[in-house]
């Protein structure tokens, strides 16, 4: 089953990024983000348009 979220160290893994960074798209709009309790994730379509440059 393919994942639909993932979490900000697995976002930073996946783009070679830091965890600041992600945070910075996140305030930027460039990655969607949302809240599940207290854990931010990141949604997988999100990540697949700023890979393909369409953000």
């Amino acid at each position: 089953m393919e994942k639909h979220a993932y979490s900000i160290n697995e976002t930073a893994r996946t783009l070679s990024m830091g965890r600041t960074s992600i945070y910075a798209m996140i305030a930027d709009g460039r990655l969607e983000a949302f809240k599940l309790g207290r854990r931010t994730l990141i949604r997988a379509e999100s990540i697949r348009r700023l890979v393909a440059g369409q953000d």
